[in-house]
Parts: C-alpha cells; structure tokens; sequence
C-alpha cells in the first residue's frame, strides 16, 4: 500500500473498518470474550481505539457513543439481546490468555 497516496489510504483504512464492523454485526453471535481470547480485542476495545483516536486529533468523542456506532445500538440493549454469560471454559481460557500476557510483559 505504499504507493497510494495517504487519502486515498485513509479512505481504504476507514472502508476496511466499516466492514469489519458490519462483519460484527452479522456475526452477533461471537462473543466479545470469544474476540478477547483469539484476538485480543473486542468491540469494546473498538470502541476505546475510537475514542483515542478522537483524542489524538484534538477531537472530544465520548465512549457510549463510540460504543454506540461500533455496536450499531446502545451498548445496553445490545447486550441484553445477544451477550450471554461466559462459560467457565471462556473465562478459563481469558484468564490463562491474561496471565500469558503478564508474563509476556503486555
């Protein structure tokens, strides 16, 4: 991607993460603690990436509504309708991915 000019970069960047989110939102039922233990990220941290990314450029976004766009709804409803209860298999795993990191030094 070198060769492209940084617009046009930025708008393929932006259009990859559109549909990334899409990809989300038709899969609502992987689990963010699923994300958490594969990949090491979640929508909520999306969400937060977002929200620095806002902040590094001098403009002020808020995390709920940053939550809101990645989630495609208020957090709270999203959650009520598609989050289930984390196994203790899921918790397991997050937990020993977790310590891995820490041993890491992530």
């Amino acid at each position: 991607m070198q060769h492209l000019d940084d617009s046009t970069r930025t708008e393929l960047e932006a259009a990859a993460f559109r549909r990334l989110l899409r990809h989300l939102d038709e899969h609502k039922e992987v689990q963010n603690i699923e994300l958490m233990i594969l990949a090491d990220f979640c929508r909520n941290c999306l969400s937060k990436w977002l929200v620095a990314a806002a902040e590094e450029r001098g403009a002020t976004l808020d995390y709920e509504a940053a939550r809101e766009y990645v989630y495609g709804m208020p957090y709270g409803e999203w959650k009520t309708l598609y989050q289930a209860e984390a196994t203790p298999e899921q918790q397991a795993a997050f937990e020993a991915r977790q310590a891995a990191k820490q041993e890491n030094g992530q």
